[in-house]
């Protein structure tokens, strides 16, 4: 599993705790935030190292070749800058690092949050529509669909499920009745520019 846009890490390392037997992955811009969950992983394990969990510092738009075709499962949680232009736009450049990395049938979880008001400033810098299902169908499930993934389910996410979440930003932004929370599941499959 790989998450992109991991933060600190914390979802990562909590998911690779629970289930030993599975590899994850946590890619993140910014090394800074890594740093402290990166030297837990390389501990003894009876110490809280985690030989099942690894971190990157990258971007999306150049993710490490050797991450291609590996992934069963692509995760996004709360993305803001870039990545967050790249799945709430759907654009195919932006998409195909996703689609890079995952292998055939992985599911590809993005979970989008956006208050108006408060992030208006960073919407328009984007350039990005009002998140609704009504965008998502009409517009972003067609791009997904272009850019090799299929979407299975949306939705907008209630306050209430934001901690089945387990990671940091849903903690942080559990009181803020305001922002409105929706989520995308997709498979990798053939996009149609492949034929």
């Amino acid at each position: 599993m790989i998450d992109i846009g991991t933060g600190d890490g914390h979802y990562v390392y909590q998911s690779a705790r629970r289930n030993p037997a599975r590899y994850y992955i946590g890619v993140d811009a910014n090394a800074r935030a890594l740093e402290k969950i990166s030297e837990k992983i390389c501990r003894k394990t009876a110490k809280g190292g985690l030989p099942n969990a690894l971190f990157i510092q990258g971007a999306l738009e150049d993710l490490p070749v050797e991450l291609n075709g590996i992934a069963s499962e692509v995760r996004v949680h709360f993305p803001w800058g870039s990545l967050l232009r790249a799945v709430a736009v759907g654009e195919t450049p932006s998409l195909e690092p996703l689609r890079r990395v995952c292998s055939p049938g992985a599911l590809l979880t993005v979970i989008l949050g956006v208050d108006p008001g408060r992030d208006n400033a960073e919407v328009s810098r984007l350039g990005l529509a009002p998140l609704s299902l009504g965008y998502i169908d009409s517009t972003l499930a067609p791009r997904y669909r272009k850019s090799g993934f299929e979407v299975l389910a949306r939705g907008a996410l209630p306050l209430s499920e934001w901690s089945t979440l387990q990671t940091s930003w849903a903690r942080r932004l559990r009181g803020d009745g305001r922002r409105s929370v929706f989520y995308l599941l997709a498979r990798a499959v053939e996009s149609q520019s492949d034929g």
